[in-house]
């Protein structure tokens, strides 16, 4: 008998990557999973049923309980068929988890509009279509997981990724709001922000910076590329490392982890924090702005650096302003 056994889950974008690794878990943990996947390439675009029949082919093989969706999270109708399918097979929905996606990237000044609501309508609105259903069931059965993924490009920022990264961002904001509305009935939201070598994290590019970020180690960024290859980018992990947690997040004893943000990176997973003020300063009247240069630069953002700093052939105007002593 499984951790999850008998616990109906719905997997978006379970054909390939972190969700058919999640998918597969879950099967032989006895939960009984609607794998969709539309099979879309990288950025979206093309249709292929392969994926999602090729994973509960697997799932079957291996013993386990699984049925394809093919309905993209892109539109509320899609959302609504993917919850429906589970309810009708199997008469209930316990468990959703929303990782689907796709990337656009473009630096800001070159995105178009059309790719900046292409990722958004897959990894925030496509949420949304998967909850919102969802959520009905889940409050009349008075019980329910939800796992949202995020991503630490979202919580910690990359170049040329604004599209996903707002959306990714947004995401943690929606599971604090929805498990506020929802944990009363016993259902429960939570964030995963994996990192992993996936086909998606693939065609990004050296991730290291952002490893070392949320380690709390941000000089291993500077590492000669020879070691930062076998250090930080070996530690990722394949998406298998994610599953876990997710199963865990998913089962009866993690009935009161609820609006957590859980970032996970080969074999470590981390708690995030939420936005909490670091430092504050206080003046009783209105501040001018001369005692906010000091204040800002010397107090508020002592030891902050700026995470893409302009190159040197820039001018910067205040850039070679002469450093002033510290008190």
């Amino acid at each position: 008998m499984g951790t999850l056994d008998g616990k109906v889950t719905v997997i978006t974008g379970s054909g390939r990557g972190i969700g058919q690794g999640m998918a597969k878990l879950f099967a032989r943990e006895g939960a009984k999973v609607v794998v969709n996947d539309p099979g879309v390439n990288v950025d979206g675009t093309s249709h292929d049923n392969g994926p999602a029949d090729q994973t509960v082919a697997v799932i079957k093989a291996a013993g386990g309980q699984a049925v394809a969706n093919y309905d993209s999270v892109a539109t509320a109708e899609g959302g609504e068929r993917m919850i429906k399918q589970a309810v009708d097979t199997w008469g209930r929905i316990d468990v959703l988890c929303n990782v689907a996606g796709i990337l656009r990237d473009r630096m800001i000044f070159n995105m178009t509009p059309e790719e900046w609501r292409a990722v958004l309508d897959v990894h925030l609105t496509g949420q949304f279509h998967t909850i919102r259903p969802a959520s009905v069931q889940m409050r009349q059965q008075r019980n329910g997981r939800i796992i949202n993924f995020s991503s630490s490009t979202g919580l910690f920022g990359n170049v040329g990724q604004a599209n996903y990264g707002a959306a990714k961002s947004a995401v943690a904001g929606l599971t604090r709001m929805i498990a506020r509305d929802l944990g009363g009935y016993g259902v429960t939201a939570n964030v995963i922000a994996p990192s992993a070598s996936t086909r998606l994290t693939a065609s990004v590019g050296d991730q290291t910076s952002l490893l070392a970020s949320i380690a709390g180690q941000p000089e291993a960024a500077t590492r000669p590329q020879a070691e930062r290859t076998s250090g930080w980018g070996a530690a990722m992990g394949g998406p298998e490392y994610i599953a876990p947690m997710c199963a865990y997040l998913a089962s009866d004893e993690a009935w009161d982890i609820n609006g957590q943000v859980f970032h996970v990176v080969g074999g470590r997973v981390s708690l995030g924090v939420h936005p909490t003020p670091r430092r504050t300063i206080v003046k009783h009247g209105l501040w001018t702005l001369a005692e906010l240069d000091d204040a800002v630069q010397y107090v508020l953002m002592r030891g902050i650096h700026n995470p893409q700093p302009p190159r040197d052939d820039v001018e910067v105007p205040g850039r070679n302003t002469p450093a002033r002593a510290l008190a």
